[in-house]
């Protein structure tokens, strides 16, 4: 993928370009425009050998987004969100808060309720009745998980945090914005298989393509198995696939690494309730890899 956007891709040089460097020049890049890359989950684990991949920091602000639903940085053990924080800690109403929101389902019973959370549903959804009888509300992750329990065949089940009456009041714009959920039927076992498409309107491919990876791949594996699924594919669909400017001759280097193989993934097989995982439920084992690139200048 690096050796394409470099060799065939197109620059952005003197072109009306968003994005700076910290010394105040423009930061161009070389695209390409709608890489899509499938990574099959029952083979390996796609961390990437060349460089680390720091897989419980990554895991962590997912769950920072997906479980703990924050747009405030002082819930963040990293520091990857610091350039786009306030005074408050807060991004705005980016990523988490999109994903706090509770919208109004009417085909919800409670016996899936029940099915899809145990007997505290309540804690996941709120009710109200209107001239047309009882509406239920609930945030877009817990639907996820209500349709996967319940509806798992359904071809609704996704995310979608580019809301553009908010866009206004965020940092940043989402840039991995939209998770599809699609479930399979294993032919071996009949066992039922988690499938997913992230889609990504733009991404800084050094900085980010394997941290992207790593932790949406992670989200399929404890949903799989929050919902007695095997994981399967992630497929990641990048709009804008950039590499910039200063970061061409690290990519070159790196690229031209030793390879090693896949590390083994491991997930704490005792925790099946979505809310309960944490950092210490994760793991990569016989993880082989090249030095760290450390100092990547990072474009805001």
């Amino acid at each position: 993928m690096c050796r394409d956007i470099i060799d065939n891709g197109t620059s952005t040089e003197g072109e009306k370009v968003r994005p700076h460097w910290e010394d105040g020049s423009l930061a161009y890049t070389i695209k390409k425009f709608g890489v899509v890359n499938r990574y099959n989950l029952r083979e390996e684990f796609p961390a990437v050998t060349l460089r680390k991949t720091a897989i419980k920091s990554c895991t962590d602000e997912m769950l920072w987004i997906w479980q703990r639903k924050s747009n405030n940085i002082h819930d963040l053990k990293s520091t990857v969100w610091d350039e786009w924080a306030d005074e408050t800690g807060s991004i705005g109403k980016a990523y988490g808060y999109q994903m706090a929101q509770r919208h109004p389902y009417r085909d919800i019973n409670i016996a899936d309720l029940v099915t899809a959370f145990g007997p505290n549903y309540m804690d996941h959804v709120t009710k109200e009745t209107d001239d047309n009888g009882i509406v239920w509300y609930m945030d877009q992750v817990d639907r996820v998980i209500y349709d996967l329990k319940t509806h798992p065949f359904s071809r609704r089940i996704m995310t979608n945090i580019y809301t553009h009456a908010d866009l206004s009041e965020m940092h940043l714009y989402p840039c991995a914005y939209s998770m599809t959920f699609n479930v399979t039927v294993d032919k071996e076992t009949g066992k039922h298989v988690l499938n997913a498409i992230l889609n990504q309107r733009s991404q800084d491919i050094l900085a980010a393509n394997n941290w992207n990876v790593c932790q949406y791949s992670v989200l399929v594996y404890m949903l799989a198995q929050v919902c007695d699924m095997l994981p399967g594919e992630l497929v990641h669909v990048i709009a804008d696939a950039h590499i910039y400017d200063r970061h061409i001759p690290l990519v070159e280097e790196l690229i031209q690494r030793e390879t090693h193989p896949a590390p083994k993934f491991w997930l704490n097989p005792e925790i099946h309730d979505f809310y309960e995982f944490t950092t210490d439920d994760i793991r990569l084992d016989d993880y082989v890899t090249g030095p760290q690139i450390k100092n990547i200048p990072i474009a805001v």
